[in-house]
């Protein structure tokens, strides 16, 4: 026990300093973390418990798939539900056709180049899902198409494994059985959320310890029967998530799950680093480079024109292609049950440790980077475009109409700026990054476009000549900083309004050109201020006040805007 624990605490210290080097320099924490694992594994050979560790980050990965099952409703991945199934399943089919003729080109064998075909098939869940939710882009339109083709790719995933764990006695039954098996609990499972959950949750969430405990415990059941039925833990977990995330205690539940499913990542991404086989590098170094390029640019390149074919254009293909560009955890799995039967060698086992390491590194740099990748591209991939058989994105607008105020992002602060807007009579242009707040707009007849200001071809598309204001809510420096220059440009008498989070970055937008720079915080504090001097004299004021408030807090209810999953990058 001493030693698991001096194990154990050696890897978070090291990781803890290590991500504060990465922090320094701004750099991503997902490569610390793997250079610990290298460190404290293969060079210095620190640690010599390494199944404790890969143990650990499997219950990371269950943890996570946990949290994104609470965050994701199912019904909003509808609109996208086409690319992310056929599409999906196209991707994986070309991507497995073209490793596979490229793994034989290379001098593998048959079943060698099959494995390879799969590996790189498929991408990470457990890494693109985290990445995508620290930058708060689950609920983005390339963020539900990546989701959805994520879950298309680990249920893909999970065949493969059954058919390679039972190929000495495979059957059509066999497998058949297992999956009437898994959908039989997933059906028992939306009927538990319906009708038993909600009364066990309405009395577990009267203690926090008690709904903590509650739903670690559900997650844990789930995994377990999933596993008792050959499925993945971390499937199990995925569908806990969903069952519970309906309910109005799921944001509470995240909140208090997010430190542990963070402990358990580090392990993940530690023990991937441990896996390492230093011996192996001279001989397996040309193949790895090319199965390297094959991953990033091949599957980003068979992902972006997939997503195109199917009517979105080049900025979301884009987007969508180059947080794929990675092996998946499933890959892993793969690699380490051909090394158990005898189908792989232990050189193409490392091989493949080296490949998930050096794609998710590039990853963490493309997601960070994606926007400014795509600038410098924008020209080179407008041919993106050509192949799309129609607008999926909703991102057409009457440019001949001109508007009086421009509103990028609605969601918290742009709501109530909207409804201020309406009452001064003023028209108004909503951008919002968020397909499902543009529907909502529509569907209220308040004019709106599907975009992102980081967007230059969206914000080629405002009339800034015409506008007097625009305001951003949206509390990204880089992308604020292109607005003020896009509006000056156009409009040298607009006001602009732009959100930031820090006063350095305030400061910076103000010396841009920015008019006035909002900082929630701060003016959450001014409000109250002013609210302490207005009812100082009398309660009835406060309640008139308290009243009107809570109708406003109804209608936002209403229409979805209570939890910050349903932001896109906003405040």
């Amino acid at each position: 026990m001493t030693n698991i624990f001096f194990e154990i605490g050696s890897v978070m210290i090291i990781a803890t300093i290590f991500a504060y080097f990465a922090k320094f320099l701004k750099q991503p924490l997902i490569p610390a973390y793997i250079l610990t694992g290298v460190l404290l594994g293969p060079l210095l050979g620190i640690i010599t418990n390494a199944e404790i560790i890969s143990n650990l980050s499997e219950i990371g990965i269950a943890f996570l798939l946990f949290i994104v099952g609470l965050e994701i409703d199912i019904r909003k991945l509808k609109h996208v539900g086409l690319v992310a199934s056929l599409g999906g399943i196209i991707q994986i089919a070309l991507t497995f056709a073209i490793a596979f003729a490229a793994s034989m080109a290379i001098g593998f064998f048959a079943i060698e180049s099959a494995y390879i075909a799969l590996i790189i098939a498929f991408s990470s869940t457990m890494v693109v899902v985290k990445l995508l939710s620290d930058r708060r882009e689950i609920d983005t339109l390339h963020g539900k198409i990546i989701i959805g083709i994520l879950l298309l790719q680990d249920i893909v995933a999970i065949i493969a494994l059954l058919v390679i764990a039972s190929m000495d006695n495979f059957s059509v039954g066999t497998l058949s059985y297992s999956f009437f098996q898994g959908i039989t609990i997933l059906v028992l499972s939306i009927g538990a959320s319906k009708y038993i959950f909600p009364a066990i949750f309405s009395f577990a969430a009267k203690s926090r310890e008690l709904l903590f405990i509650s739903a670690v415990s559900l997650s844990f059941l789930y995994s377990i029967l999933f596993s008792y039925l050959g499925f993945s833990i971390a499937i199990g977990a995925f569908v806990a998530g969903i069952s519970l995330a309906s309910l109005p205690y799921n944001i509470e539940i995240i909140g208090r799950i997010k430190p542990l499913r963070d402990f358990f990542s580090v392990m993940f991404f530690v023990s991937l680093g441990m896996q390492l086989m230093p011996s192996t590098f001279s001989s397996i170094l040309k193949p790895l480079i090319a199965l390297i390029l094959l991953t990033v640019a091949g599957k980003t390149a068979i992902i972006m024109l997939t997503t195109s074919f199917f009517g979105y254009k080049k900025r979301t293909s884009f987007l969508t292609a180059i947080s794929l560009a990675q092996i998946s955890e499933f890959s892993l799995i793969l690699a380490a049950l051909g090394l158990s039967l005898g189908h792989l060698s232990r050189e193409i086992f490392s091989m493949t440790v080296l490949l998930a390491i050096a794609t998710i590194i590039l990853t963490t740099y493309f997601i960070k980077y994606g926007e400014k990748i795509y600038r410098k591209l924008s020209k080179t991939l407008s041919f993106l475009d050509k192949l799309s058989r129609k607008n999926m994105e909703n991102a057409d607008m009457p440019i001949s109409m001109n508007y009086e105020a421009i509103l990028c992002g609605y969601n918290r602060i742009g709501f109530s700026i909207v409804k201020t807007l309406k009452k001064m009579k003023k028209r108004a242009l909503v951008v919002d990054f968020n397909p499902e707040v543009v529907k909502h707009l529509s569907a209220q007849n308040i004019p709106s476009i599907y975009g992102d200001i980081g967007d230059i071809e969206v914000l080629e598309r405002l009339n800034f000549k015409k506008a007097k204001i625009v305001i951003s809510t949206i509390p990204t420096k880089s992308d604020n900083l292109l607005l003020i220059d896009f509006a000056r440009k156009g409009n040298d008498k607009i006001i602009i309004l732009v959100t930031a989070s820090q006063i350095q970055e305030a400061l910076e937008l103000y010396d841009a050109g920015a008019d006035y720079v909002v900082m929630p915080h701060f003016l959450g504090g001014n409000y109250v201020s002013v609210l302490i001097e207005k009812f100082d004299k009398g309660l009835n004021k406060l309640m008139e006040h308290k009243v009107e408030h809570i109708k406003e807090l109804k209608e936002r209810h209403s229409l979805g805007h209570e939890h910050p999953r349903h932001e896109t990058k906003e405040v």
